[in-house]
């Protein structure tokens, strides 16, 4: 199923922007984009996993400094650095006998190196995960929603394609109890004709043959399939859990079905029903592409 959300949230000196989506797809395929936090990518792959298991899905992360936390801090390793080098000066200038003005703090300030323009570095790496995580649990509620409320949607359009199937296999029933005269005389004739063109045959022998062609062309056992197929897709249409490859094979069964009373219908009513089922079960196909 498809499905969007975003989110987006501030924490820590950080700002961040959440976005998920999906399209169908027969498998499940996650596709990640987020920053260098440690741990979060696993931590990330876990949750979407526990809301979907079918659909190419992609999830962004943008995080970024937030302006408020940009301001002037002092550099340790800066400042280490300029009172090592005044340190070296001062004492070769006592080497060559040369006394140095004291050094003001304000001098130092100064210099390159001393003070730097920016947020402060992260302290707590787990604090930052924690939070880009909590928000990430209210996005996949919304995506989820979403899914939700597209799986309604399509659950309603298969439903009423399932009703479809269950009449055309009553009317078939009616079309095949409709034939069986008809299938009586042809066989009848089709039995005197061999009589007649072989009067040696056995006959016993010709009966047999012409009534295993009579039970060959007996739809039935197709109708009956057909009829515990539909219960079965009402029944997986019903569950909660994710049922979307079940429904792929439970088509994949309709469509034998349906092409094997088409290949035995032996009358013009027969067929046209038979192709009106193979039209919705391969509508009912593409739908269930949809489904998780």
């Amino acid at each position: 199923m498809t499905g969007f959300a975003a989110r987006q949230g501030a924490a820590l000196g950080y700002e961040w922007t959440w976005d998920i989506r999906s399209v169908n797809g027969k498998g499940f395929d996650l596709r990640v984009r987020l920053p260098e936090v440690e741990g979060l990518e696993t931590a990330v792959r876990s949750a979407v996993a526990q809301v979907a298991a079918r659909g190419n899905i992609t999830l962004n992360l943008r995080l970024a400094r937030s302006e408020q936390a940009e301001g002037l801090r002092l550099s340790a390793s800066g400042l280490t650095a300029v009172l090592r080098a005044v340190a070296q000066i001062e004492a070769a200038a006592q080497e060559q006998g040369l006394t140095l003005a004291p050094s003001r703090a304000s001098d130092l300030l100064t210099l390159r190196g001393v003070i730097e323009q920016g947020p402060p570095a992260l302290e707590d790496p787990a604090a930052l995960r924690a939070a880009l995580l909590r928000d990430l649990e209210a996005l996949l509620t919304d995506f989820s929603a979403m899914r939700a409320a597209e799986g309604g949607e399509i659950g309603a359009v298969i439903g009423a394609q399932i009703d479809r199937i269950a009449t055309l296999t009553e009317e078939a029933q009616a079309a095949a109890e409709a034939r069986r005269p008809e299938v009586a005389t042809a066989l009848r004739a089709n039995l005197a004709r061999v009589m007649e063109g072989a009067p040696g045959a056995d006959p016993q022998r010709i009966a047999q043959e012409l009534a295993m062609l009579a039970v060959k062309a007996d739809v039935a056992e197709e109708l009956d399939r057909l009829r515990a197929h539909v219960t079965a897709a009402r029944t997986l249409l019903a569950d909660p859990a994710p049922v979307g490859r079940k429904y792929e094979f439970l088509t994949q069964e309709f469509v034998r079905e349906a092409n094997t009373l088409c290949s035995k219908s032996g009358s013009e009513r027969l067929t046209a029903i038979g192709l009106d089922l193979k039209h919705v079960i391969d509508q009912m196909r593409e739908q269930i592409q949809n489904v998780e």
